[in-house]
C-alpha cells in the first residue's frame, strides 16, 4: 500500500479513506503479480506495463475503470450488482456494499484478454 498511500491519505471523508484503502488492498492482496502504481493521479494496477484496472473517488463514489471492453463485457452484472456505469467505468456509492466478485471477474477478464497487449491501453 506503500505506492498508495499518498493518494489515499488525501481523502478528506474518514469512511471514503478506509472504503478506498479496503478495495486497494483487496486487489493487491488477491493479484499480488499486478503492479500497483499512480498515474494520472489515481491508483491503478497493471500487468507486463498494460492497463489492468483503475480506480477514483468522487463524492458520492468510488469510481471503478475495467477500460470500454470490460465495462461491456460486464454490463448486466454490474446493473445486477446495484451500480450505474459509463461506457469506461462503473460507480459504487459510498453506501453500497462492494461487490468483490465482481472486481475479480473484471480483473481476471483484464489479464486473460491483455495477455499479450503490448500497449497500454486497448487498441
Amino acid at each position: 500500500m506503500e505506492v498508495f498511500a499518498p493518494f489515499v491519505a488525501g481523502i478528506d471523508h474518514p469512511e471514503h479513506r478506509s472504503r478506498t484503502e479496503e478495495v486497494l488492498g483487496w486487489v493487491m492482496k488477491r493479484f499480488p503479480q499486478l503492479a500497483p502504481k499512480i498515474a494520472w493521479n489515481q491508483p491503478m494496477f497493471t500487468d507486463h506495463d498494460t492497463f489492468i484496472i483503475g480506480f477514483s473517488v468522487a463524492k458520492q463514489h468510488l469510481a471503478v475503470a475495467p477500460e470500454r471492453a470490460g465495462i461491456i463485457r460486464f454490463a448486466d452484472a454490474i446493473v445486477q450488482a446495484g451500480y450505474d456505469h459509463t461506457d469506461q467505468l462503473l460507480r459504487i456509492k459510498w453506501d453500497r456494499p462492494v461487490h468483490f466478485e465482481l472486481l475479480e471477474a473484471m480483473i481476471e477478464f483484464n489479464i486473460m484478454d491483455k495477455a499479450e497487449c503490448t500497449t497500454f491501453w486497448r487498441k
